[in-house]
């Protein structure tokens, strides 16, 4: 699979890069959030990393002042598995670099969307990207053996539990967390747990691409 940069034209559709925010304490910080031994974990909130400066920054300027969230996606992952989006965007900044694998929203077609449409951007290690609203995402993807840290930022709330409400579309059912539309492969854990099924095609793995 051919892995473009985030900094390539290719990226435009599906995020920015945003400029002016200095992550090296975040970063520090990061690292010492021991890897798990396999797969991956998630935290939409953790307090050491909200602790640091950019913290306030990226809630000021990036998100215009609206309350937000400092988390972490972190472990082993070279897989597709799922595709998820908010109604809003995503800032993703790595401890290393890491890659992404995105798609548009627009290319869902009766609840499903072919893994062909999706597109892998490696982003560098500091370097915080924002993943447009419109942007079909899910867990990074590492570019080293050690693995990834990626912290995520989100508006406060986002990733915790899901509301309760009676589903009155298509789109109702496939939340899965508060503010979290999820889109499963049927060949992932999700699926078995009963997510949504809505990617057809390959289940990309790009570990022999690296």
């Amino acid at each position: 699979m051919k892995i473009y940069s985030v900094t390539d034209p290719e990226f435009k559709p599906y995020g920015a890069v945003l400029e002016g925010y200095d992550t090296a304490e975040l970063i520090e910080a990061m690292k010492k959030i021991p890897l798990p031994a396999e797969g991956t974990d998630y935290s939409a909130s953790i307090d050491s990393l909200e602790a640091c400066a950019v913290y306030q920054e990226l809630q000021d300027r990036a998100y215009g002042g609206m309350p937000i969230e400092l988390g972490m996606c972190w472990g082993h992952n070279t897989k597709l598995n799922c595709l998820e989006y908010h109604r809003d965007s995503e800032i993703n900044i790595g401890e290393r670099d890491f890659i992404l694998l995105l798609a548009l929203r627009g290319e869902i077609e009766d609840g499903v969307i072919d893994s062909s449409k999706v597109k892998a951007f490696r982003a560098p290690a500091g370097v915080p990207v924002e993943v447009f609203a419109t942007s079909l995402h899910y867990a990074p993807c590492q570019t080293c053996d050690e693995g990834f840290r990626t912290a995520i930022v989100l508006p406060r709330g986002t990733n915790t539990d899901k509301p309760a409400y009676i589903a009155k579309n298509e789109e109702d059912s496939w939340m899965t967390a508060r503010n979290k539309w999820l889109l499963a492969h049927p060949d992932s854990s999700e699926a078995a747990g009963g997510a949504h099924i809505g990617i057809s095609g390959e289940n990309i793995d790009i570990a022999g691409d690296l």
